[in-house]
């Protein structure tokens, strides 16, 4: 199965030449590092960047360069600087290709759970809402189950709500999955991961059609 950056790595190939991607927090954050070098994109962090590039080498960060989960990050040449107004025009204003999140569940019509555990404090929802209302391609980074061993893939969500039927990809440390009415269509398997591997760790419907192919990371 894949780590955290194998995950990251399999996102970057669904970034195209000319994009605007928003990149939440977490896992998605490393997908800046994997884009190929013969693209252009532009990263976009909802707390007024864009231009972002790979994290900074040891050493090398600079504390006022931050990311929307106030991590230090690099800026490419061009890049630019605005406050939250502007940066969630954009969002909003659908200019935004494709956004990538992390999730804590994800229900098999492409609802959306990421934001809050009940009982647990938290500081706000951040843009996260925002993001998934205006997005109309969006992919989820997130791994397969929790650390009890529980799918976070589901029928239903049972934390709230984030976004309702928005989802588009998934794709997690076993597989590639893409949402489709029924359920979850698997498009591929990590390596050497088997298909039985992943049925066991989906609670939700999957549907498998053909040969699943390995994927190519």
């Amino acid at each position: 199965m894949l780590d955290k950056n194998g995950i990251a790595k399999r996102i970057a190939q669904e970034v195209k030449d000319g994009f605007y991607v928003n990149l939440g927090i977490g896992i998605p954050t490393l997908v800046a590092n994997f884009v190929r070098d013969d693209i252009n994109v532009e990263f976009q962090s909802e707390n007024g960047v864009l231009g972002m590039g790979p994290f900074p080498l040891e050493g090398e960060e600079d504390a006022d360069i931050i990311n929307a989960g106030k991590q230090t990050i690099t800026t490419l040449p061009g890049a630019s600087f605005f406050d939250s107004a502007l940066s969630f025009s954009m969002i909003r204003g659908k200019h935004v290709d494709l956004t990538i999140l992390g999730a804590m569940e994800v229900a098999e019509n492409g609802d959306i759970a990421n934001w809050k555990i009940p009982g647990k404090m938290v500081k706000g929802m951040g843009g996260a809402m925002d993001l998934v209302a205006s997005a109309d391609n969006i992919i989820v980074a997130m791994m397969h189950t929790n650390r009890a061993g529980e799918s976070k893939l589901l029928k239903k969500c049972s934390l709230p709500l984030t976004g309702v039927g928005c989802v588009t990809k998934i794709v997690t440390n076993l597989a590639v999955l893409e949402i489709v009415p029924g359920g979850f269509l698997l498009k591929e398997r990590a390596p050497g991961v088997s298909i039985e591997d992943i049925k066991k760790a989906t609670e939700g419907t999957l549907i498998v059609t053909g040969d699943v192919p390995e994927m190519l990371i």
